[in-house]
């Protein structure tokens, strides 16, 4: 296990987005059609990261809503147990906390989420976006109003108060429903963000099979502070402001455990060094180093 040699006094990244409980298959299978055993953890993009930055030493802030019931007292009691607050966790009340059920295996986990709270967002207090050095958010957090606009807004005044914006752009079709995403998307690269993407993100929200090289060429055309390509076991396309696009392989690893979540352990360990102001190619090795700690275990790097 990897001890955390992170020093982040007095830095703090707030975490706004989706908590929520991830039913996932016990054993790898091909997709939901297939009958399986399932167990049942805390997930969410948002909130995974923000529980691999504390793992990582940062000091993190979750804001999210889930139900007035006891699958919502079941995740504000994982997050307590892990040391991260339940002070900005709303529990919003007819409303049920939002289920993902999750198809294990080493490729395209099939999923398919239930909703409800998730998206019931509350307006983001100022002094916790003044707190911050860094807002991050999902493209699922961002699918549905009122979190929407209650999360934009905060994005936002995080940007005219010289703060570091992140997104992690996880579109799926199955979570936005009629919405493209596009003017969403449009306005958050108004606020220079570091942006993390998958290829698989990608294809899905532009519609059409990209090969990595059509992925670099079609993001190349967004302003950004930063963007990382994610293309699981063939490592990750990077760029920084207007510079050339670089690129990294994964880690080798030893034995694949699962791939649900490694896409946020390699944003958490990015954000880690990030925050600490390392050069880019540092910021990407601990992603990477990260990614790899994840893929190898079964459980939460925060799960001992």
């Amino acid at each position: 296990m990897m001890v955390s040699e992170n020093n982040v006094s007095g830095k703090k990244i707030l975490v706004v987005g989706e908590l929520l409980v991830d039913i996932i298959s016990d054993e790898n299978i091909e997709s939901l059609a297939v009958a399986s055993q399932f167990s049942t953890i805390q997930g969410g993009s948002s909130a995974n990261l923000c529980a691999n930055l504390k793992w990582l030493g940062v000091d993190a802030d979750l804001v999210a809503t889930v139900g007035e019931d006891n699958l919502g007292i079941f995740l504000i009691n994982e997050l307590k147990a892990i040391g991260l607050s339940d002070r900005y966790i709303h529990q919003a009340p007819h409303r049920q906390t939002s289920v993902v059920l999750v198809a294990k295996n080493n490729h395209r986990p099939d999923f398919i989420p239930y909703r409800s709270a998730d998206f019931a967002i509350r307006r983001v207090a100022d002094e916790l976006i003044e707190a911050a050095d860094i807002v991050h958010t999902t493209a699922f957090a961002l699918s549905r109003e009122p979190a929407r606009s209650n999360i934009m807004t905060a994005l936002t005044k995080a940007h005219q108060m010289g703060k570091s914006i992140s997104v992690d752009w996880n579109f799926a079709p199955s979570i936005w429903q009629d919405d493209d995403g596009k003017e969403v998307l449009k306005k958050i690269l108004k606020l220079n963000p570091l942006l993390k993407v998958s290829v698989d993100d990608l294809e899905r929200f532009v519609g059409q099979s990209f090969s990595v090289e059509e992925s670099v060429e079609w993001l190349d055309r967004l302003d950004a502070a930063a963007i990382c390509l994610t293309c699981g076991k063939h490592g990750v396309w990077y760029k920084s402001n207007k510079l050339s696009w670089k690129y990294k392989n994964a880690i080798p690893v030893e034995t694949v455990r699962g791939v649900t979540g490694a896409g946020d352990a390699f944003w958490s360990g990015f954000l880690s060094a990030f925050i600490l102001e390392k050069p880019m190619d540092e910021c990407i090795n601990k992603g990477l180093e990260v990614a790899r700690l994840k893929i190898e275990k079964p459980y939460p790097l925060y799960k001992k």
